[in-house]
C-alpha cells in the first residue's frame, strides 16, 4: 500500500455484515475496545508478494515458486518488511506478558502419537486504563536441518478479556507432534525430528517471551 502515508488512519473492517457501520462506528468512538489480529500479511508493494514474479501460468501451468514460503513465512524467510504484519492488530489500552513457563513429557512411543502435550503457561496483565482483550500467540522455531522450514510458525492462540489492571495466567497447549512435525513426501509420512524447539509467546506489541522443549528422537507417524 504505497499510498499509505498519506492517511491518517486504516481501518480493515472485512465483511461485518448489515451492523458493520454500527461496530466500526463504536470502535472509532471508543464504545468498543478493538482486539482483532490480522490472519494475512500485508505488503508494502505489490512487487513483494511472494507470488509477484510467478503470479501468471507459463504454457498453461502454474509455477508455486514461492514453494512453502507463503503469507509471514515468505515475509520472515526473506526479511522483507511488509506493511502490516500476519497478527498485527491495535488496542486502545496496553498489555505485558510474563513468567513464561514450558511443561512437556517424554517421548513414549517409538511413533509420534497423541497425549504428548507441550504447555505454554504465561502471565498476562493489563497495564492500560481501558479494558480490553489480549491474543495470547505462541510460535515454533524448529532447529536447523537440512530441509527448508519456515523460520516459525504459528502452532496455538488464546483470547483473554482483563480489566485495567487485572492479571491471568494463559496456558496453551499444542501436541508435540503437531508442534514439530514436517510432511516428507519421499516417505509418505510426517517426520517429528529430534533436536531443541523454540517457543516463543507474542501479542499486541513487540514484547517477545522465549522458551524451549527438546525432542529426543526423530519419529515418524500418519494421519491428520
Amino acid at each position: 500500500m504505497p499510498w499509505e502515508s498519506k492517511a491518517k488512519a486504516l481501518v480493515q473492517a472485512w465483511f461485518g455484515g448489515n451492523e458493520c457501520g454500527n461496530g466500526i462506528a463504536d470502535v472509532l468512538y471508543g464504545d468498543v475496545n478493538p482486539s482483532a489480529k490480522l490472519p494475512i500479511t500485508f505488503p508494502r508493494r505489490l512487487q513483494d508478494n511472494p507470488s509477484y514474479l510467478n503470479f501468471r501460468s507459463e504454457r498453461g501451468r502454474v509455477l508455486y515458486g514461492e514453494d512453502i514460503y507463503v503469507g509471514y513465512r515468505y515475509f520472515e524467510k526473506s526479511d522483507v518488511a511488509p506493511g502490516f504484519s500476519f497478527g498485527h492488530g491495535l488496542s486502545y489500552t496496553t498489555f505485558s506478558r510474563s513468567d513464561l513457563r514450558i511443561e512437556t513429557v517424554s517421548e513414549q512411543s517409538k511413533y509420534a502419537e497423541s497425549g504428548e502435550p507441550v504447555t505454554a503457561s504465561v502471565t498476562v496483565s493489563n497495564t492500560g486504563s481501558v479494558a480490553g482483550a489480549e491474543v495470547v500467540q505462541l510460535w515454533i522455531v524448529p532447529p536447523k536441518t537440512d530441509v527448508g522450514r519456515p523460520v516459525r510458525e504459528l502452532k496455538a492462540f488464546q483470547k483473554v478479556f482483563l480489566q485495567p489492571g487485572e492479571t491471568k495466567t494463559v496456558q496453551l497447549v499444542v501436541e508435540k507432534k503437531l508442534a514439530t512435525s514436517w510432511w516428507d513426501e519421499e516417505r509418505e509420512q510426517w517426520i517429528s525430528e529430534k533436536g531443541k524447539y523454540q517457543v516463543l509467546v507474542t501479542g499486541t506489541g513487540a514484547e517477545e517471551l522465549l522458551g524451549e522443549f527438546e525432542v529426543g528422537k526423530t519419529r515418524f507417524w500418519l494421519g491428520l
